[in-house]
């Protein structure tokens, strides 16, 4: 189906089935935004509160117990909020498939931003969790989370960036959707702590840990059902090696 819609049109002149070729065909493209759209906004608080640690960092802040850690050694935190900001706006796009078959060398420019941002994403959390005093509240087991979850986005990118090499669309695919899932944790966690905050107030060290676990492991759980829900077209896999487009 056409992801173009027809602006003109004879007048008084419909299909035998009515109008509905032409409105399913002005709804397609709208639809295909809705998926970016989401992933934006599920992104929409950890960038605010990446920008509100920016701007503390930028204008001399009081320094606090709690932001003291970043004062001290502000170049991981700094590239960490770019990084992972970047990746998470740009990485959007990938899932609107219309705009990409419109652009088609949008995945392979945007690709070559996404990857090394998502490189400095996993590596910087890493870092973090591994080197800076473990903030009030984070226990052991938002440590383990942090460090398993950190390995197996930067793993999923190199196993996405060694497809790709290969020429293998498929794998290529479903390794940079996992890496993508991955980075979006922050966004899902906000929305498993908010029913606790409600009703409970502030988590402890089990609940928290339980409640940041629950958020990468949901991410998870949905890009392994797009990933199973929609492979790769074998006829898009089985491309020229001249054209180096990739399937979503």
């Amino acid at each position: 189906m056409s992801d173009e819609i027809t602006t003109v049109r004879p007048p008084f002149r419909q299909s035998s089935q009515g109008s509905r070729p032409t409105d399913d065909r002005r709804r397609a493209p709208r639809a295909g935004w809705l998926v970016p759209a989401g992933l934006i906004l599920l992104s929409a608080i950890p960038m605010a509160a990446g920008a509100f640690r920016l701007t503390q960092l930028a204008g001399g802040a009081a320094i606090t117990p709690e932001n003291a850690r970043f004062f001290a050694m502000p170049l991981p935190v700094v590239l960490h909020i770019i990084s992972v900001s970047v990746y998470s706006l740009l990485g959007a796009f990938q899932f609107a498939s219309g705009f990409r078959r419109r652009r088609p060398g949008w995945h392979r420019v945007a690709g070559r931003v996404l990857v090394p941002c998502g490189f400095v994403v996993a590596l910087t959390g890493l870092w973090m969790t591994l080197f800076y005093p473990r903030p009030v509240g984070d226990g052991d087991l938002v440590t383990a989370f942090r460090l398993v979850f950190g390995t197996a986005m930067f793993l999923s990118l190199g196993l996405g960036l060694g497809a790709i090499r290969r020429r293998d669309f498929a794998r290529h695919r479903a390794w940079m959707i996992r890496g993508y899932a991955i980075a979006l944790g922050a966004g899902t966690q906000a929305l498993t702590h908010l029913p606790w905050f409600l009703f409970f107030g502030t988590p402890g060290e089990l609940p928290r840990g339980l409640l940041m676990g629950a958020g990468w492991v949901i991410n998870v759980a949905v890009a392994e059902w797009i990933i199973r829900r929609r492979p790769a077209n074998p006829r898009r896999a089985a491309r020229p090696t001249g054209d180096r487009r990739v399937s979503p």
